[in-house]
């Protein structure tokens, strides 16, 4: 692990619109006379941190507080209305797996697909064809349309795939909520051999368990704010009081 920076965020803040008006009913009128209004909400406001190269970054916060956000900012899919964010790296985003996947098209036709969308040339995914299937533990299936696939295994090609890009930025959003406890436990596995190989991961889940064994360091985001940042312990332990109510 070294001091360099390898993300910043330096005073971000990401807005984005919604009408005022809240039900169909208000939404009509509004829309006939040309006065509907929009209002803006803040995903994130005026948010700043540094991830080194090779730590692995917890987001921890309740939904709604901007955890995706960040991810989807970092991954570049989505840009800050105010501020910057700096990556540098190449980046392998775990987030809304399979995104790329055609259900029409077969797991084997997938795997080709999805691979191309991450930025691998054919001849990559060739030799990595047989590794990508074995992880996935899908030979059996891999001929079928993926709309015949269950979410866990839809899952798990789609992780297998993301796996093999080789990045220096992995990108993990509550991907592993989804699947059998064993998959779970590779998936795990294999993210532990990238922070042995020095690639720095960005972790998102709602399990202090999983923040505290698996991560470096942890920010604790609430309404859009970074309320704290340090070692994961210390970050859950001050999440945990803020989920507790006040009497």
């Amino acid at each position: 692990m070294s001091n360099e920076p390898i993300i910043e965020f330096q005073n971000v803040t990401k807005e984005f619109s919604k009408l005022s008006q809240k039900t169909f009913k208000e939404f009509l009128p509004a829309l006939f006379s040309g006065k509907e209004t929009k209002q803006a909400f803040k995903a994130l406001s005026n948010i700043s941190f540094k991830v080194n190269k090779g730590e692995t970054l917890g987001i921890i916060g309740p939904n709604g507080s901007g955890k995706s956000t960040i991810l989807k900012l970092v991954a570049g899919v989505m840009w800050p209305t105010t501020g910057k964010v700096i990556v540098r790296g190449k980046i392998s985003p775990l987030i809304e797996l399979g995104a790329g996947m055609h259900p029409e098209l077969t797991g084997y036709e997938n795997v080709y697909l999805n691979g191309a969308i991450l930025g691998l040339k054919k001849k990559e995914i060739d030799e990595k064809f047989k590794s990508i299937v074995d992880f996935a533990e899908l030979w059996e299936f891999i001929d079928q349309p993926v709309k015949h696939y269950s979410s866990g295994m839809y899952m798990r090609l789609a992780f297998a795939v993301a796996i093999h890009v080789n990045p220096e930025i992995l990108i993990v959003d509550e991907i592993l909520a989804v699947g059998d406890t064993a998959f779970q436990a590779k998936c795990f596995k294999k993210m532990e051999e990238f922070k042995q190989q020095g690639v720095t991961i960005l972790f998102v889940s709602h399990s202090q368990e999983q923040i505290k064994s698996f991560c470096t360091k942890a920010i604790f985001l609430k309404n859009g704010q970074l309320q704290a940042i340090g070692k994961p312990e210390k970050i859950t332990n001050i999440y945990i009081k803020n989920k507790i109510p006040r009497i």
